[in-house]
């Protein structure tokens, strides 16, 4: 799936309706008990036709059949009640830089707020979603995140507060959901050996969990049309190999260094296909998973 899909808002005849119904079919019988992770964010989290489209996209895919994992992001809104405390939001190489003010700020956005828009837009759709964080029986355990200093000696490390790397995901409260029609909706935040509360990047959750559910595929939804070369042409069907060299050419860099590095990581660890696709067309969920159309860049696993 790689070409760009027919422009928004052209009227659909019923003929093309049946046509649209009938090459889906394949998809769904090739995906049905089949885990789907989708790492929710950008311009889909707050424009409120694409919230619905995207609510309406996980309602259907879980209807015929798929285990659909939401996890989500909230960069824009996580600035803007930032903005409203006087603090700016600080990054480094992608990492949001997390004090206890932020991390109290990040807990109560994407633990609360967010999560609780998602779980209601999805129900309100028809779906059965739950809201959960990784401090939820305790099913995301992280320690501190240091970040090696670029051109920096090894060991030469950047401490940028209360970010967390994984440690351990518990699949059981994921499979308990699966296995009651719910749909898990997942903020990225874990916790530590001793209770302390980590922010984890939503890409790397998204990631990690595909590999330990053994996911079918890991779809990142962004704010490009995908992974572009440097003269801004889309790429796709890529091997993790050719995204090494992308990376240390330079063409990948900033925000999408995380996204790429869970991308490579659940490619390389048993996830069969990862895509980063333009979460700022309409439908792009069911146009990536059940159409000939795509909406970004698939990474295989090989």
């Amino acid at each position: 799936m790689s070409t760009v899909p027919e422009t928004a808002h052209q009227p659909v005849t019923p003929a093309r309706k049946a046509e649209i119904l009938a090459e889906a079919l394949p998809y769904i019988r090739r995906f049905t008990d089949k885990t789907i992770v989708v790492k929710y964010g950008g311009n889909a989290m707050t424009d409120p036709h694409l919230k619905d489209c995207f609510a309406r996209d996980v309602v259907l895919l879980k209807r015929v059949g798929l285990n659909v994992v939401v996890v989500h992001g909230g960069g824009p809104q996580i600035e803007s009640l930032l903005a409203k405390v006087g603090k700016k939001g600080e990054f480094v190489q992608g990492m949001r830089v997390t004090d206890a003010e932020t991390m109290e700020v990040v807990e109560m956005v994407l633990g609360g707020q967010v999560n609780k828009e998602i779980v209601n837009l999805i129900n309100q759709n028809g779906g059965k979603a739950i809201g959960l964080t990784g401090k939820d029986a305790h099913f995301i355990r992280a320690r501190k995140l240091m970040i090696q200093k670029k051109d920096a000696p090894m060991g030469d490390l950047i401490d940028i507060g209360q970010v967390g790397e994984i440690t351990k995901i518990d699949p059981s409260p994921i499979a308990f959901l699966d296995a009651g029609d719910f749909i898990p909706v997942i903020a990225p935040i874990g916790v530590g050996e001793e209770g302390e509360t980590y922010n984890i990047n939503a890409d790397v959750v998204a990631g990690k969990l595909a590999e330990i559910l053994k996911a079918e595929k890991l779809v990142l939804l962004t704010n490009t049309p995908g992974v572009l070369d440097k003269a801004g042409n889309l790429l796709t069907g890529l091997t993790p190999r050719q995204i090494d060299d992308l990376v240390e050419d330079g063409t990948l860099s900033g925000g999408m260094l995380p996204k790429i590095a869970s991308a490579l990581d659940a490619a390389r660890n048993g996830v069969k296909s990862v895509h980063i696709i333009d979460g700022r067309v309409e439908h792009c969920l069911l146009l990536e998973i059940l159409t000939d159309h795509g909406v970004g860049t698939m990474i295989r696993s090989k």
